[in-house]
């Protein structure tokens, strides 16, 4: 079984929080085999706590800020292992997590990527030991409108995801990625499509992989904490430029990767959500009209990426379908 694995962390201006993620790398029962971390231009502190940290880190500074997308794509290619976790720098692991996610990766050749289970961290500043209850991800599906969300989200825990089970995608925050599946629904050079820039790129290297036939295993053994900002209920308090990026993926998202036969069971729902956001762009968030105008300036781009998806293709469009309907389906392993 495949036990070597490669540790990727983006920072930008993440002072406050790398030092308590860096301390539970730390404390690892399986330790990796290398930390990349990628500096996109940060204005604090990141870099020189990084440089601090108590291992040997692979410090990757860029001069701009390249985005999460392009920044990860650095590391990716930068790294050997074939297992790669990918870990925001607001998220404390505990001592097993990685330990775990690996055993989970090894139950089924076709497992692509693991997610674990993620608790919200109501204090990201605190370096203690978190204690928490309430869930942030086990994992990201589809809505019949085409949203993606995390399953579980705001729930408190009461045992209800206590099963290994295959759910749709990973959050973005500390997913295990088989490489073998990144080299196989990569699109050029880029793993993470370096059109998002932020935000929702997660969701589309899961609909990518799905579409390629590899699924992802939620296993509720490997837990994690996770200082999570961008939420639907916190948006009118995120940086405009994180908005703009949000509309422009949720379009971006469908453009690549959705079938017209697997969307034509949706279109009254997609279409009044559609409705929905562009009433509350024109009126209430003028500053997102970029993202509105993003996917049509570059349509010929966009479609050029579609037809590498859809030409290598595996799965059916029924089978596509499902996962708008189920949140998950049992693991049987």
């Amino acid at each position: 079984m495949e036990k070597s694995v490669s540790l990727h962390i983006v920072t930008y201006n993440s002072a406050r929080h790398i030092r308590a993620c860096l301390e539970s790398i730390a404390r690892q029962t399986h330790r990796p085999e290398e930390v990349i971390v990628v500096d996109n231009a940060s204005e604090d502190d990141s870099v020189q706590l990084a440089d601090r940290a108590p291992f040997p880190v692979r410090l990757i500074r860029n001069e701009k800020n390249l985005g999460y997308s392009a920044a990860h794509n650095q590391a990716i290619r930068l790294s050997k292992s074939p297992l790669i976790l990918i870990l925001n720098p607001d998220v404390i692991l505990e001592a097993s997590f990685l330990s775990k996610m690996i055993d989970a990766a090894g139950l089924d050749k076709k497992i692509g990527t693991v997610c674990g289970k993620l608790f919200r961290l109501t204090d990201p500043g605190d370096a203690g030991p978190p204690q928490q209850n309430i869930i942030d991800s086990t994992g990201i599906f589809m809505t019949p409108n085409q949203r993606h969300l995390d399953r579980g989200g705001g729930e408190l825990d009461r045992g209800q995801y206590e099963e290994k089970e295959w759910v749709f995608g990973a959050s973005g925050a500390a997913p295990l990625y088989r490489r073998k599946m990144l080299e196989d629904i990569r699109i050029g050079q880029e793993y993470f499509d370096e059109d998002f820039f932020c935000y929702r790129e997660d969701a589309d290297l899961s609909w990518r992989a799905q579409l390629l036939g590899w699924r992802t295993l939620y296993t509720p053994e490997a837990i994690a904490y996770h200082a999570r900002r961008v939420r639907p209920e916190n948006r009118r308090q995120l940086p405009s430029e994180l908005n703009m990026h949000s509309v422009k993926n949720r379009f971006l998202l469908r453009l690549k990767n959705q079938t017209v036969g697997a969307s034509f069971p949706f279109l009254v729902p997609m279409f009044f959500r559609d409705m929905q956001l562009l009433v509350y762009v024109l009126l209430l968030e003028r500053s997102s009209l970029p993202g509105l105008v993003f996917p049509w300036k570059n349509f010929s781009h966009i479609m050029k990426k579609r037809k590498q998806i859809m030409e290598r293709r595996r799965i059916s469009n029924r089978e596509m379908i499902a996962w708008f309907r189920h949140r998950s389906f049992p693991f049987k392993g």
